[in-house]
């Protein structure tokens, strides 16, 4: 028989084995870790990438622009117009002369409809939400109606709303006038005072249903056992939506508030189909108002100023909104 060598210890094996089995330990590793850090990033770099071309590129060159004095005559060769400095702003913000003021009054005409339309399409929402909780027959069929004003596109929908509000030959007037005999008269709703009316039923028909949805998830989250419960203990109907309900829906409704009024305050498709390139007075919302003076008086500079104008306003409503819904959850959690 042939006498095998006994296996030799590690300090009798040598430098370099030691450090060849460590290479080989280790080679396969290292890229494993690079692999697993590099990969989320590789996957947001498309994400990343649209996002820079069409927001931040175009934000930045907004901002630039808001600090030229770019006019029709300089359009070709924008970066040699004069540089105006903060002048732009300041001709926005001076409420005694006539662009300060017109912004002034497009810029309450757009708060006025925001709150209108939010806290309409907020409350259309929770009420048709908590009443899709009840089990019924017909119940998926009527969230499917509910949910279509939502899934409609959006120049389709305004288009057709656009027809029903015309004067004569609207579905508005005929059911109100013809039918109803509601008003002496079919009045115009296009122009004039009524037009912000017809602008905030047409806001609210297309935003609550996406209230109805993120609130009908969140409602989905609270338990049976709470109402199950709170009905043992004699609990009313009111007094389980007042205790139960609304207090478990205040994370979403923190959110949901805030992307609503995102969504609204920055409208522009919806007064843009229904008016064309110029509002009326009454409906006169900042984001027309911005594009008139941009694409209209074809002042650039100006409207890039009262856009950044804007930015920093929903920025401010934004952050000042997040820390008291944080202070808020932070006193409830203590």
């Amino acid at each position: 028989m042939t006498a095998t060598a006994p296996p030799r210890s590690a300090s009798e094996a040598g430098p370099d084995s030691g450090k060849s089995a460590g290479r080989g330990r280790l080679r396969p590793r290292i890229p494993q870790r690079l692999r697993n850090i590099a990969l989320p990033y590789l996957l947001l770099l498309p994400a990343l990438a649209l996002e820079l071309l069409i927001h931040i590129v175009p934000m930045v060159f907004g901002i630039l622009i808001s600090f030229k004095s770019l006019t029709l005559f300089y359009i070709r060769h924008w970066s040699s117009a004069p540089w105006a400095g903060f002048d732009n702003y300041k001709i926005a913000v001076k409420i005694h002369q006539p662009i300060g003021q017109a912004l002034l009054h497009s810029f309450w005409v757009t708060i006025a409809f925001t709150v209108l339309s939010v806290g309409l399409s907020w409350l259309i929402g929770t009420a048709a939400a908590i009443l899709m909780q009840d089990t019924f027959r017909g119940r998926a069929l009527l969230r499917a109606i509910f949910l279509v004003p939502y899934a409609l596109p959006v120049y389709a929908a305004v288009i057709t709303w656009t027809f029903m509000f015309q004067q004569n030959t609207g579905l508005v007037n005929h059911v109100l006038h013809d039918q109803l005999h509601v008003t002496s008269d079919k009045p115009f709703w296009l122009i004039g005072g009524n037009s912000f009316w017809a602008l905030v039923i047409v806001s609210v028909w297309k935003s609550w249903p996406f209230a109805f949805l993120a609130l009908m998830a969140g409602l989905q989250n609270i338990p049976r056992e709470l109402y199950e419960a709170a009905a043992m203990d004699g609990a009313g109907v009111w007094q389980q939506i007042r205790k139960i309900t609304m207090p478990s829906l205040r994370p979403v409704n923190q959110v949901l508030v805030l992307v609503l009024f995102l969504w609204t305050f920055n409208d522009f498709n919806t007064p843009y189909v229904m008016f064309g390139q110029s509002a009326p007075h009454q409906a006169d919302l900042i984001s027309i108002h911005i594009y008139q003076s941009s694409f209209i008086t074809w002042n650039f500079g100006s409207g890039s100023a009262m856009s950044v104008l804007l930015l920093l306003f929903l920025l401010l409503v934004t952050a000042v909104y997040l820390l008291i819904t944080s202070r808020r959850r932070g006193d409830a959690d203590a």
